[in-house]
């Protein structure tokens, strides 16, 4: 079980709740939360998440993981403009924070 912020998931049932609220993820979307929460704090490269969550090492464009990014925010209730849970560093990744921005 990961728990940061008010995001709990449990990668066994593979179930994931904001606060009280279960959250339904796809597959995919799950990993890629998953990938960010169990290094919350740390930068994850758009590499390594291809690399963990979708098993390649081969693409040509991040509108893959933009697209999943984006529903998961939205499932998550994370705003995409001032997110508090999941940011992008510019150029060097995403993190999911340990505590929301001040």
């Amino acid at each position: 079980m990961f728990e940061v912020q008010d995001v709990r998931i449990d990668p066994e049932s593979r179930r994931a709740w904001r606060g009280a609220d279960e959250v339904v993820l796809s597959r995919k979307e799950f990993d890629l939360v998953q990938a960010l929460i169990a290094r919350a704090g740390d930068i994850v490269s758009r590499e390594e998440l291809m690399r963990d969550v979708w098993h390649t090492t081969f693409w040509t464009s991040s509108k893959t993981i933009d697209v999943h990014l984006g529903w998961v925010r939205r499932k998550l209730g994370d705003d995409s403009r001032r997110p508090r849970l999941i940011t992008t560093i510019r150029g060097k990744g995403l993190r999911f924070e340990t505590e929301p921005p001040a």
